[in-house]
């Protein structure tokens, strides 16, 4: 984010609070800042922390329930594409799957239209490293649990910037855009050089999936 125009980066997580300013009373904001501050961790390690612990337990395993439609079953259902059709397809599935939500504000509530679109190629990036993972462990349960930790830890990128709108900052921004772009191609030049399983240039394998 803070590569990207009218971004700064705000240690004390002013660009946080004036963001529930529009959600929160000036009362509120004060409260919370003052909780905050008294704190012996700062909010950003304790969040990451939390964020990790309901990843792999409570999150994880409410996104095992959504996991089992988009790794389970559609990436069972494309095992005859390439890893690329089949991550395309089930991404594309999965964003407009979240229009609803989408309109009514959540994620980008300053472009809810906009957002429909951005939010569609977010899931589609992820698609690639979700269907990664869990061919690569050869399990659902590897996706749900990367799925409740993102879940968990998304607010963290948005605390301690200032400045920019929800297109731009965040993890379903253009900054998290970019961040996931680079572990794909890193991700590509792992599976391509390294790694002993060819997955990324290849057809979904059933065998490969162990539910």
């Amino acid at each position: 984010s803070l590569l990207l125009p009218d971004i700064s980066f705000s240690p004390e997580m002013a660009g946080m609070f004036k963001r529930f300013e529009s959600s929160m009373t000036g009362e509120e904001v004060v409260e919370m800042k003052q909780s905050m501050e008294e704190m012996s961790i700062h909010p950003v390690f304790l969040t990451l922390i939390y964020g990790v612990l309901a990843g792999i337990t409570v999150n994880g395993l409410f996104a095992f329930g959504e996991e089992l439609g988009w790794r389970g079953f559609l990436l069972r259902a494309f095992k005859r594409l390439s890893f690329v059709k089949a991550s395309l397809l089930i991404g594309g599935i999965w964003g407009l799957w979240h229009a609803p939500l989408i309109l009514k504000g959540h994620n980008y509530p300053q472009h809810p239209v906009t957002g429909v679109f951005m939010m569609t190629a977010w899931c589609i990036l992820l698609a690639f490293l979700f269907n990664y993972i869990t061919l690569k462990a050869k399990s659902v349960i590897a996706a749900a649990i990367m799925h409740g930790v993102l879940n968990g830890t998304a607010g963290i990128s948005l605390m301690l910037v200032e400045g920019g709108n929800d297109l731009i900052i965040g993890v379903s921004g253009v900054s998290g855009f970019i961040a996931i772009l680079l572990t794909i191609l890193g991700l590509f030049f792992y599976d391509y050089f390294i790694s002993k399983e060819k997955i990324m240039l290849h057809s979904i394998d059933k065998s490969w999936i162990e539910a």
